[in-house]
């Protein structure tokens, strides 16, 4: 977040990486696959459910990936494709982005992609992974601006 504030090609780039990347690979394979059916998982992230100060260019590129997908959910909700579109958000997992933060109360990797298979198997249309963090962020998408503007997260 620091390096994307003070540097506008760094934003660009984590915006483009994190955002546009995954909406257009998405909007290119349902294209393909919109006659024939199956499913498209697209991984956004639980830092997209609500800008926050440590990660906001992140949460913003994450944001666009989930408006996408709900976007392309309502598209063909109704209109007889088999096709299904199944977002995915995990929350912090230990990865080789997160390796600089402390991984104490990361999401093992395995975890993760266990719940983001079987998701899409299910073809769900959202799965948070791990599970637990659909309640955290419906607690912190509707907190009053005036008290998570008071949080240091």
């Amino acid at each position: 977040q620091q390096q994307c504030q003070r540097d506008l090609d760094a934003a660009y780039e984590a915006l483009d990486v994190n955002g546009v990347s995954p909406v257009l690979f998405a909007a290119e394979f349902a294209g393909h696959m919109e006659p024939a059916g199956g499913v498209i998982t697209i991984i956004g992230s639980v830092a997209g459910d609500r800008g926050r100060r440590s990660n906001y260019v992140y949460g913003a590129a994450k944001g666009l990936v989930t408006r996408y997908a709900q976007g392309l959910q309502h598209r063909l909700a109704g209109s007889g494709s088999a096709l299904k579109v199944v977002l995915v958000k995990p929350g912090p997992t230990a990865t080789p982005m997160t390796a600089h933060l402390p991984q104490r109360g990361l999401a093992p990797v395995e975890q993760v992609a266990r719940l983001i298979v079987d998701g899409s198997a299910a073809g769900k249309p959202v799965v948070y992974a791990p599970g637990k963090w659909f309640v955290i962020m419906m607690i912190i998408r509707h907190l009053p601006a005036f008290v998570f503007n008071k949080m240091n997260i």
